[in-house]
């Protein structure tokens, strides 16, 4: 089997995984709706640009069409962008303010109008002969790598922001969810990679053998992205369930002069009253416990008990309550009339939801497996 049958195949079956993929989180009925519908339409625009691996001849019958097809491409890094927002903020809602980002889109379809779509088939051909040496698609090509530089850039800001978050206000985060979304994020910038690499051969060296190579390595790429993408989806189908875009990192929503300020003999105070009530109450053992919860509980501005937990006691949310619910397991864990409890019953007992959070950060504090310090305690 040659590289064009094996290109061709590669592409039909990515392809194909892809648009039922798409279909899919199309018609899912889930609370994430406007989340998956992103990334359907994210989907379709890779499934729509992926043709090209199929198409050996330029379609002189179709150029109306595959004009329109180029048009897709600058949407595909918006459309990302839009899916980030919508995984990472669970508030996230679309608005008529984000069909800013169709522009591109639009103003390449208002090119092709005037080179394409109304033209005769004499003056389309020559208009496509010519697009080489065109600046204006010179432009539109620059523009593309731009707008995808920065609408990826802005993707892994708005991950790391988010988690950011995440740790500072709530706990039981499904962190392993959000890396899985960042790994995603780095996978597509590979391939978008492999496409400038390609572009480089093309014009460096022209459409010889080693482009050919390129070119089916781009597609296993696309068809490997895709694989993935549909792995993580069956093995984690609740897909994080986001933040507030109205909350900060305590960095931001506090005064820098503020940020350095030493402990004075009040903050001292608090800190021991918040430990006591801690010990006293067990608020930890909430698995859907947040920072605004503990404040209420704590009759404190959740500002100042974020600032008190994250800055003066630096420590993140998610850390400072997952150390009570540690040394909560542990009396359990040593406790020989409660060993018949198993490990999953012990974690949803101290307020965890997850038992590979809870074996993560039971070994970040002990050193040992909740298994392993069971058995070393008897």
């Amino acid at each position: 089997m040659d590289k064009t049958n094996i290109l061709y195949l590669e592409s039909l079956f990515g392809i194909f995984l892809v648009v039922f993929l798409a279909f899919f989180l199309f018609i899912v009925k889930t609370k994430n709706k406007l989340a998956n519908w992103l990334l359907a339409f994210f989907l379709f625009t890779n499934a729509v640009d992926a043709l090209k691996f199929l198409i050996h001849d330029f379609p002189v019958n179709y150029m109306n069409l595959e004009a329109f097809r180029w048009s897709f491409n600058y949407l595909v890094p918006a459309a990302f962008y839009l899916y980030v927002l919508s995984v990472c903020y669970s508030n996230f809602r679309l608005k008529p303010k984000h069909l800013w980002h169709t522009i591109p889109f639009v103003a390449f379809n208002l090119y092709m109008a005037y080179g394409i779509y109304f033209e005769d088939r004499a003056s389309k051909i020559y208009f496509i002969n010519t697009l080489s040496e065109s600046h204006i698609m010179q432009f539109f090509h620059i523009l593309f790598e731009v707008l995808f530089q920065v609408y990826f850039i802005a993707s892994f800001l708005v991950i790391r922001k988010s988690k950011t978050v995440y740790l500072e206000n709530y706990t039981n985060p499904n962190i392993s969810i959000l890396n899985a979304l960042y790994k995603i994020t780095i996978l597509y910038y590979v391939l978008h990679f492999i496409v400038l690499i390609r572009w480089l051969v093309t014009f460096t060296f022209g459409s010889g053998e080693l482009r050919q190579w390129i070119v089916t390595l781009d597609a296993f790429a696309f068809l490997f992205c895709t694989c993935w993408y549909l792995f993580v989806a069956l093995n984690k189908p609740e897909f994080f369930r986001g933040v507030s875009s109205q909350l900060k990192p305590i960095t931001e929503s506090v005064p820098k002069q503020k940020m350095f300020t030493e402990i004075d003999e009040e903050k001292n105070m608090q800190i021991e009253s918040l430990k006591n009530f801690m010990v006293k109450n067990e608020p930890y053992l909430d698995s859907s416990l947040t920072i605004q919860d503990l404040a209420e509980q704590v009759n404190m501005p959740v500002k100042d008990l974020s600032t008190l937990i994250n800055l003066y006691m630096n420590k993140h949310f998610f850390d400072f309550i997952n150390q009570y619910r540690i040394e909560k397991a542990k009396d359990i864990l040593k406790d020989s009339s409660k060993k018949e409890l198993t490990i999953l019953e012990v974690l949803y007992e101290v307020g965890f939801n997850s038992k590979s959070s809870f074996s993560t950060s039971f070994k970040k504090y002990t050193g040992q497996t909740p298994t392993e310090f069971r058995k070393s305690s008897y």
